[in-house]
Parts: C-alpha cells; sequence; structure tokens
C-alpha cells in the first residue's frame, strides 16, 4: 500500500479540505493553521493529536517541517463579485502568506481554492507565483453540483506539483483515487479557467 502524503491545512475552517483530502485514504493531516476560535475548537475536537497553530505568521520551515502538501482557501473577500474587490490593497489579501509558506517549506504539492471572482482578478499573480519557485500550475472550475449539491456554487481550484509529475495524472495515485468529479451538471467534466472567461 502506498504510504499517504502529509500535508498541512491553511486558513482551515472547520478542516473541510482535510477531511476530504484524509477519505481518500492517501493523506494524512500533520498541522492546522487557524485564527477564529470556534474552528479551532473544531479542529481540536475532531483532530485531537494534530498541532493548531494560530498565527500564520510563525509558520515557515523550522516550525513545520517537510511535508509533502500544502492546501488551502486563502481568504476570498478581496476577489469575491459579492464584495468590494479590493484585491491586493485588501487587508484580506493573504496569498503572499500563502506563498511566503509554500516557498519556506517547498512541499511537492500546493493545493489552492477560491472565488471565481479570483479568475480576472489576481489569479496571474498566484499563477506567476508558483511557477517562479518551480512549480507547474493546473486550474479548474468545481461546481458543487458536481458532488450533488442542490445548488451551483462554483469554485476556482489551483493545483501545482514542483517534481516532475503531471497536474492532469492521477493524484496521489490510482489506489488512492476518488470518484471521478463531473462539471457543470452531474455527470459533465470539470470547466477550465479558460471557458469561464469565455463565458463572462
Amino acid at each position: 500500500m502506498n504510504e499517504k502524503l502529509t500535508h498541512i491545512s491553511l486558513f482551515s475552517g472547520i478542516g473541510g479540505f482535510s477531511l476530504g483530502l484524509e477519505r481518500t485514504g492517501g493523506f494524512e493531516t500533520v498541522a492546522f493553521c487557524e485564527i477564529e476560535d470556534f474552528p479551532r475548537k473544531v479542529l481540536a475536537k475532531h483532530w485531537p493529536d494534530v498541532i493548531v497553530h494560530k498565527d500564520r505568521r510563525g509558520l515557515g520551515a523550522d516550525a513545520v517541517g517537510f511535508v509533502d502538501v500544502i492546501v488551502g482557501g486563502y481568504p476570498c473577500q478581496p476577489f469575491s463579485h459579492a464584495g468590494k474587490r479590493g484585491g491586493a490593497e485588501d487587508d484580506r489579501h493573504l496569498w503572499p502568506e500563502m506563498h511566503r509558506l509554500v516557498a519556506s517549506i517547498r512541499p511537492r504539492w500546493v493545493i489552492a481554492e477560491n472565488v471565481p471572482g479570483h479568475i480576472n482578478m489576481g489569479l496571474d499573480e498566484v499563477l506567476s507565483d508558483l511557477e517562479g519557485e518551480g512549480y507547474t500550475t493546473g486550474t479548474l472550475i468545481v461546481p458543487a453540483c458536481a458532488v450533488d449539491a442542490p445548488h451551483r456554487r462554483d469554485r476556482l481550484w489551483i493545483v501545482a506539483n514542483n517534481d516532475g509529475q503531471c497536474v492532469g495524472a492521477s493524484w496521489p495515485s490510482e489506489a488512492h483515487a476518488g470518484p471521478a468529479i463531473g462539471g457543470g451538471a452531474p455527470g459533465e467534466q470539470p470547466g477550465t479557467v479558460a471557458e469561464a472567461q469565455r463565458k463572462g
């Protein structure tokens, strides 16, 4: 059986990303980072043996060590059409912090999630930063209805890898691969960022 990939979850909330990764059977959560008190209590209850860091500014290779994967849904407010779209001027623009941790820890994989409004505001910076660190990047749109939720709720996903593996390959291995994820409606394939840009 393949060895599990270790990962740290940034901007963890109540641990949804880690729960999903662990359910594939291929991942082990080694640390969280979450500033809000209530989510930290939820994380502590469900992952009692996993450290929950509060301040991202104290994180780095010295504090965390090597992990295979960094995953995080950095705050969407700077890019969301539901807000003022302040972009880099918004004090909640925390991609630079995630980039700093990627550069420090050098994981094999990076997984990030955000709102579709990020496509036309800030995504180029993210991809450029990752590629500047030697990562190959891929992006896709996955709506909530692809996993049978009763609403669309598109989400942008960024996947990056720095060890020469193809981002589009089965990941992390066929043995751990879950069911295929659909796209705009059940049974369709995931949409690409280019397709989303064409549709506006």
